[in-house]
C-alpha cells in the first residue's frame, strides 16, 4: 500500500517540485489548494501523513480530527513551526519540519530590499517607465562604511554578515548563542541589543519567533535606534509591532521598512486580493509609505529553495515510513 499524503496550500509550483521528487519516493500524494484548518480537517480521512504551510492552523482541535481520522504525523515544508499547537500534538501524532533549506536565497533577498530600499529603485522604475527621469527624491547613500545590526545569527544571519562585510560595512550582531569564532574570522563583534539599536545604521532581523522574541521591535526599541535607521525583516511577522512601527515611519525615526513578512499575514498573502479591498487597516497603511517595501514572504523562493524543501519534505516521511529516527521531528 502506497502511503497517502495530503498535501494543503498546494500552489503550481508546489505541484511541480513535489511531483518530480516523488519519482523517487513514489507517495500517493493529493494536492489540496486551501490551507489545513478546522473547517475543512476532514478531507484528511484516510491519509496517513498531512503536509502544511505556514499558514495551517493546527490547534488543539485540528489535531484531535488528525488523529482521529488516522493522521499519523504532520510534515511542514517549513522551518517555521509556531503554527502547529506542539503541547496538543504530543503523544498523539508526530511532527516533522524542514530546518533548513536555502539560507542563501534569504538572505540574497535581505540584501536586495536594503539595495531597494536605499537606492529607492521600486521608485526609479515606476517614474522611467512613465517617461520620468528626474533623479529628484532618489538619493541614497553609500552602505560603505555604514554599520549594521544583525538580530539572529544562524546560517541566514551569517550569510548576511558576510554579504555586508563585503560591502565594506561595519557588523554588530546579537545572539543568545554567539559563535565566537565566526565573529573572529569574519571582523564582526557581538554586543547587548541596547548597544546594537543605538549604533546601527541598518537592522535586519533573522531570529526565531520565541515568546523572548515576539515584538522585539516596539516602542522601546525603537525609541533607541539612530534617527532614520533601516529595519529590515526576512523573519517572521510577529518580531515587529506594526503599530509602532507606522508610528516611526510617520515620525520619521524609522527611515526605510523592508518586509517579506508581517504579522497578519495568513488573511492575505499567497493569494491574489488585487481586486478586493483591503480591509486590514494596519497592512493598508503599510502599504502607503514610500519609503515601505512589503514583498508576501518570498525570500525563500527559489528554484534550490523550492526543489530542496521538497526533497526534505518527502524523506522526513520516508524515514517516519521506514520506522527511521526523525533527525526533523518537533515536539513540545
Amino acid at each position: 500500500m502506497k502511503t497517502k499524503v495530503i498535501l494543503f496550500d498546494a500552489k503550481s509550483y508546489d505541484e511541480i517540485f513535489f511531483k518530480e521528487k516523488n519519482q523517487q519516493y513514489g507517495f500517493d500524494i493529493k494536492f489540496q489548494k486551501s490551507h489545513l484548518s478546522k473547517d475543512n480537517a476532514i478531507l484528511t480521512k484516510g491519509a496517513d501523513v498531512v503536509c502544511i504551510f505556514v499558514n495551517a492552523e493546527v490547534d488543539a482541535e485540528v489535531i484531535d480530527i488528525l488523529v482521529e481520522n488516522g493522521v499519523k504525523l504532520i510534515a511542514l515544508r517549513s522551518a517555521g513551526y509556531n503554527n502547529v499547537d506542539l503541547k496538543a500534538a504530543k503523544g498523539k501524532i508526530k511532527v516533522v519540519r524542514v530546518p533548513a533549506y536555502s539560507p542563501h536565497s534569504i538572505a540574497e533577498h535581505t540584501i536586495a530590499l536594503m539595495l531597494t530600499l536605499n537606492r529607492k529603485i521600486h521608485k526609479a522604475y515606476t517614474r522611467t517607465r512613465e517617461g520620468n527621469f528626474a533623479l529628484e527624491g532618489l538619493m541614497g547613500f553609500e552602505m560603505n562604511g555604514k554599520t549594521a545590526g544583525i538580530i539572529g545569527t544562524g546560517k541566514i544571519g551569517k550569510i548576511v554578515i558576510q554579504i555586508l562585510k563585503s560591502m565594506g560595512m561595519n557588523v554588530l550582531a546579537y545572539d543568545l548563542y554567539p559563535d565566537t569564532q565566526f565573529a573572529e574570522t569574519n571582523g564582526i563583534r557581538y554586543t547587548q541589543l541596547d548597544e546594537l539599536y543605538g549604533l546601527s545604521d541598518v537592522i535586519s532581523l533573522h531570529c526565531p519567533l520565541t515568546k523572548e522574541t515576539e515584538y522585539l521591535i516596539n516602542e522601546k526599541s525603537i525609541h533607541k535606534m539612530k534617527e532614520g535607521v533601516m529595519i529590515i525583516n526576512t523573519g517572521r511577522g510577529k518580531l515587529i509591532k506594526t503599530k509602532a512601527l507606522i508610528d516611526a515611519l510617520k515620525s520619521k525615526k524609522i527611515g526605510y521598512a523592508g518586509l517579506d513578512v508581517y504579522e497578519e499575514e495568513g488573511d492575505y498573502f499567497y493569494e491574489d486580493h488585487s481586486d478586493i479591498v483591503i480591509d486590514d487597516d494596519i497592512l493598508a497603511r503599510l502599504l502607503t509609505f514610500n519609503n515601505v517595501i512589503v514583498t508576501s514572504h518570498q525570500a525563500f523562493f527559489t528554484k534550490e529553495a523550492l526543489s530542496e524543501i521538497a526533497r526534505i519534505t518527502l524523506q522526513n516521511i520516508q524515514d517516519f515510513v521506514d520506522g527511521k529516527p526523525l533527525v526533523n521531528e518537533i515536539s513540545a
